[in-house]
Parts: structure tokens; sequence; C-alpha cells
């Protein structure tokens, strides 16, 4: 996780002179490292196993649940918590408003699935949700976004000040390869094994602002960027920011975007609680970022891409001579490191769901398990609401869906 000292990750954003005759972005200040989450979530035809636009429908069964929002293919809802102060109140969250979404909808016909893609949906059938900013986005970004439907799990970390946010920021960056290989599950796409462990993150970095976020040292830094993104008409809102991690100021908090949608509620749970985890280790131990060199543009690039390819399999760069570290290994090493904050938040289970994704494999590797014996991709739609159902990993070949 370290790097050659460069700061100019994907730009001298921090040179960037402010512009003149522009209102302030104002951060809203949000209470230290508390929690929010928002999972994207596939709406499949139980008979079919394909993707179908009904979302309308669900949200009309679900008027009393307020966290069950539409999103941009009317074949995908977000589900969404409260402010939470740990991530046992996010399973206690989360798991109250799947409980209830199962038993609103099941006489609707359909299943539902949180992995990074469908494993063989065609992007030319899917139906965009009639809402005038997703047209905007359309209007924009064309092909690009047509073939956007692709899910993640978004978690956001309350910050106390713009400050403090880019200093978070700047951390985490040193962990996004490592989230998004401990998440991966869409190694299918159209039909294809794509040969890659996350192929939702490739589709994401065709848009222009998505992807690597660029190199900010300080509040004003990320207030100067976002400005002349705004004024030379790239963007509308921070809301058009769709890297892989960015700050929220309307939230006032840090929102970590890098992971595939997690295929069960504990490697939701347990990538939440990693996150909380290390953030917690940086709020008592903030020099480590003056001890490392912050990652250099191709280097990060490097690692992502071997993340998006190898999963944990993966091989990162340590250093710009070629010294790498095994992904596995690097995960282990600050487990150790993380023990006593992982002891003090009570997060030994979720902890222990880590350890099993390291040892038996992500979901990325459960799909392909499944497709190397049964070879139809139905069956993998099967095992992965299934999984969504039992809220666990299956680590053998079997469905609970018909």
């Amino acid at each position: 996780m370290n790097a050659q000292n460069n700061k100019s990750l994907t730009s001298l954003s921090h040179k960037l002179p402010a512009p003149k005759n522009d209102s302030e972005l104002v951060f809203n200040n949000s209470a230290a490292l508390t929690l929010g989450v928002e999972v994207e979530m596939q709406l499949i035809d139980a008979d079919d196993l394909n993707l179908c636009p009904r979302a309308e429908e669900v949200l009309q069964v679900t008027t009393h649940l307020d966290k069950v929002k539409r999103e941009f293919y009317l074949s995908t809802l977000e589900i969404s918590t409260g402010k939470c102060n740990s991530t046992q109140e996010v399973e206690d969250d989360l798991y109250h408003t799947f409980s209830q979404l199962i038993n609103a909808t099941e006489d609707l016909g359909l299943l539902f699935s949180t992995t990074g893609s469908h494993p063989f949906a065609k992007y030319s059938d899917w139906i965009i949700s009639p809402n005038t900013p997703y047209r905007d986005i359309i209007d924009r970004n064309q092909w690009l976004t047509r073939r956007m439907s692709v899910y993640g799990l978004h978690v956001h970390l309350g910050m106390a000040n713009g400050e403090e946010c880019i200093r978070f920021n700047n951390f985490f960056m040193h962990f996004l390869p490592h989230l998004l290989a401990l998440s991966a599950s869409s190694p299918f796409s159209q039909g294809f094994d794509t040969g890659l462990s996350s192929c939702r993150s490739t589709t994401l970095e065709a848009l222009p602002t998505a992807g690597l976020p660029y190199s900010v040292q300080t509040w004003q830094d990320f207030e100067n960027l976002y400005k002349h993104l705004k004024l030379c008409d790239s963007i509308k809102s921070t809301k058009d920011l769709w890297w892989d991690l960015r700050p929220n100021p309307c939230f006032g908090t840090l929102e970590i975007r890098v992971c595939d949608g997690t295929a069960t509620l504990a490697e939701t749970l347990a990538i939440v609680a990693l996150i909380h985890t290390l953030a917690h280790w940086f709020a008592e131990n903030g020099n480590w970022l003056e001890t490392v060199s912050y990652p250099t543009y191709w280097l990060a690039r490097e690692n992502k891409w071997r993340a998006m390819r190898y999963g944990l399999d993966a091989e990162l760069i340590a250093s710009p001579e070629g010294k790498t570290r095994y992904m596995r290994e690097e995960l282990e090493e600050w487990f150790v490191t993380l023990n006593p904050y992982i002891k003090k938040l009570g997060y030994e289970s979720y902890f222990n769901t880590l350890q099993a994704i390291i040892d038996s494999g992500t979901s990325t590797e459960r799909q392909l398990n499944v497709y190397a014996q049964s070879h139809n991709l139905e069956d993998v739609v099967k095992h992965n609401a299934s999984e969504f159902l039992l809220q666990v990993p299956l680590y053998r070949y079997e469905n609970i869906v018909p």
C-alpha cells in the first residue's frame, strides 16, 4: 500500500487557481465516522431469470418503506440505510428493509440479486427510468450510459469538516484495490465470461467523471477543482462525480464507491466493518499519511487493474522499482494491525466473514464454480438469488431457487 511520492494522481488539481465570482462549496458537517450504506439491487423475473423493468410496481407495494428508491434503470432499485453509528446498526437496518421488501413483493414473481452484474442480460433491453436528470445523463454520455446496468455498494463515512474528509480520502486511496477485490462479484456480462474478477469497474471507467479520483491535498483544492469542472460544464453538481471515492458535501461524508455489489448481506456487513475499522484506526494514527507516499497515477491505475483482473489473487505493486506484494498477505497484515480496533468495535464476526472470503473465495469465484459445473448462466442467476435470500455465501453448488 506504499507508492512513490508524487502528489499528482490524475491531474495537477491542487495547483488550480480558485475561480472568480463563484460561490463557496459548503460541506455540511456530519457526526464523525457515522455510517450510511447504499445497496444497488437487480430485479429479476422469476420465470426467465432475466432483468425485468418493474421498479415502479415494486415502489407501489413498498410505499411504507422509505429506504427503497428508484434508480437509473427500471430493473434496478437502491436500498439505503439511515445514519448508523456501527456496523451492527447497519445490519439491523438492512435486514429489516430486505425482509420487508421480500414480504411486500412475494406475489410479483420477482427474484433479487445484489451482485455487480447480471450474467446474461442484454443492455439493448434495459429501460431507463422516466426521470429528467437521468435523461440529462443519457444526453451527455450517450452509449456509455446505456450499457451501465451494473451494481455497486456505496459506503458513507461521516466527516466533521471538509479538511478531515480530504485526509480520509487520501488515506482510503491506498485501499481501493483491496476493497474492490474483496467485493468482486461481476465475472459475467452480456452472456460472456469476461475473464475479469470485476467487469463492473471497466464499465464505469468509460464515463468521463468515473474511476480513480483526481489528486487533492486540501479542501480548497477540491473546491477549486469542483468549480472548474462546473464552469467548464463538465458537471452540474457533485452528484456527477462518480469517482471510486468522493467527498459528498451534501451529506457531510466521504463516499466510498469502488466496491462491486456484494452478493450477500454477510459480505456487505464485512466490507462495511473493514471500512469502519480502518477509519477508526486512521482517526488515531493520522500521521501514517506522512510516512507513506501518495500513489502516482500509473501505479494506482495498475493496482486497480490487477484487482479488477485477478481479484484476491492479484500481486500489487509496492514500489516503482517492481517490488510486489500479494493482496491476501497485505490484507492479513492489516487485520493484525487492526485487531485492537476490531475488538473495541465488536466486529470479530464480520472479520471472520472477511477471512472466509480470503480463504474460500469471493462471489466471482463462486459464480465461476457454478458455471464450471452446470455450463448454464441461468444456474448462476439462481445461485446469486439464493445467496441474497440466505444472506450468506454458498460455497457449494446448491440453489434454493427452483
